[in-house]
C-alpha cells in the first residue's frame, strides 16, 4: 500500500531522527566510558624510557580536564606480559597499552599468541626518542671501534647486556652481525637493571635509550660511545653516530606509541586521540619531553598504523639477515 505524501514524510523525518539520537548517544557513551579511570599499561620495570613518558603525559591529559590515567608497570617476558594484558583487556578505552619497537619486534623472535597488526589498535605515535651504545664511565673504551676491536680480539670474552628479543637486544645483535664478532649477551629484564649492570661493570656494554642514562651520562658515571639515531643527539654533540662509525645507514630510534585493545568503538578512540595529542602539545609537556631527551610526535590515526606496519617489516627483515634467536 502506497503511503500519503505527507506521511511518509514523517516517518522519514522520524527514522532520521532515532538515527540521530542514536549516535548521540553512542558517542556521549563513548566520553562517559573514556573520562573514567584508564589504566596505561607499560610493559617495563618504573625508569625506564615508556615509563617516563607515560607519567609525564598522564600529567598533562590530567591538566587538560581528561580522565585520570593510572600507570601500571607490566614487565616480564620481554614486553609480553603487560602486552598481553592490553590484548585481552575490554574494548572500551579503560585499558590502553604505552610501548615501543619491540610491539614489532618480537613477532619476528617468538611464537605468540596475539598478533600486534591484528590485535592492537595504534592510536597515537607520542614520541620518538635516540638510543645510544654505553659503557661505564671508568671504562677503557673510548669509541664504539674501541670496544668492537677488543670485541675482535677476544671473541665471546666481551659481554652486553639486554632484554632478550628487545630493542636493546635487536640494535646490539645488528652491529655485531655487521661486524663480525663475538660478544656474550648478559640477559635483564628491563633498561634500567641493564643501565645499573652497565654502571657497576657487570656487563661491558649497552644499547639504551638516551632518556634511561641521560642523569648518569651528565654526571660521567657513563659513557656513550655512539647514537643509534640518524643525526647526532643535541645534548651529546661529541657522540658521532653509528653509521658515522662506519656501519651504514644505522638509524635505530625509540617509537614510542599509545594503542588500544582491538575492536575498540571508533567514537571513544577518537575521543582518546584527541586528549593525547592535544596533551603531547601543551608546552609544558613539550619542554619536559625535551628535558628528557625525546622528540614530541602527537600523531594520530593512519600515519600511526602504518608506521607500526612499516616497523614490523623492517625488523623481520634486519632479524632475517642478522639470523637474530632469543634462544
Amino acid at each position: 500500500m502506497k503511503l500519503p505524501q505527507r506521511k511518509f514524510l514523517h516517518l522519514a523525518a522520524c527514522a532520521a531522527a532515532v538515527a540521530i539520537l542514536s549516535i548521540s548517544l553512542l558517542e556521549r557513551s563513548a566520553r562517559s566510558e573514556s573520562t573514567s579511570a584508564i589504566k596505561l599499561v607499560v610493559p617495563y620495570p618504573p625508569g625506564g624510557g615508556a615509563d617516563v613518558l607515560a607519567r609525564i603525559v598522564a600529567d598533562a591529559i590530567g591538566n587538560l580536564h581528561g580522565p585520570t590515567l593510572v600507570v601500571m608497570n607490566r614487565p616480564g617476558a620481554g614486553t609480553m606480559i603487560g602486552t598481553e594484558d592490553v590484548v585481552r583487556a575490554k574494548p572500551d578505552g579503560n585499558t590502553l597499552l604505552m610501548t615501543n619497537n619491540a610491539v614489532a619486534i618480537f613477532p619476528h623472535l617468538r611464537k605468540l599468541d596475539y598478533d600486534p597488526l591484528a590485535s592492537l589498535e595504534p592510536l597515537c605515535s607520542i614520541a620518538t626518542t635516540p638510543t645510544i651504545m654505553i659503557v661505564s664511565g671508568t671504562s677503557s673504551y673510548r669509541s664504539i671501534n674501541d670496544l668492537l676491536s677488543a670485541a675482535r680480539a677476544k671473541p665471546g670474552a666481551l659481554s652486553f647486556g639486554a632484554t632478550p628479543g628487545a630493542k636493546s637486544h635487536v640494535d646490539f645483535e645488528i652491529i655485531r652481525h655487521g661486524a663480525n664478532l663475538q660478544m656474550t649477551l648478559v640477559p635483564f629484564s628491563g633498561t634500567p637493571p641493564i643501565v645499573n649492570a652497565v654502571l657497576g661493570g657487570q656487563v661491558d656494554s649497552a644499547f639504551v635509550d638516551y632518556p634511561a642514562a641521560a642523569g648518569l651520562l651528565q654526571a660521567g658515571k657513563l659513557r656513550a660511545l655512539a647514537a643509534g639515531s640518524r643525526g647526532r643527539i643535541e645534548q651529546l654533540p661529541d657522540v658521532p653516530t653509528v653509521s658515522e662509525a662506519g656501519f651504514g645507514d644505522f638509524d635505530m630510534e625509540v617509537w614510542y606509541a599509545l594503542m588500544a585493545p582491538a575492536q575498540t568503538p571508533r567514537p571513544i578512540l577518537s575521543q582518546l586521540a584527541e586528549w593525547f595529542g592535544k596533551a603531547v602539545k601543551l608546552p609544558q609537556t613539550r619542554s619536559r619531553l625535551a628535558v628528557q631527551g625525546m622528540n614530541p610526535v602527537g600523531v594520530c590515526g593512519a600515519p600511526s598504523i602504518s608506521h607500526l606496519r612499516k616497523l614490523y617489516e623492517d625488523y623481520g627483515r634486519l632479524i632475517g639477515e642478522a639470523n637474530i634467536k632469543t634462544e
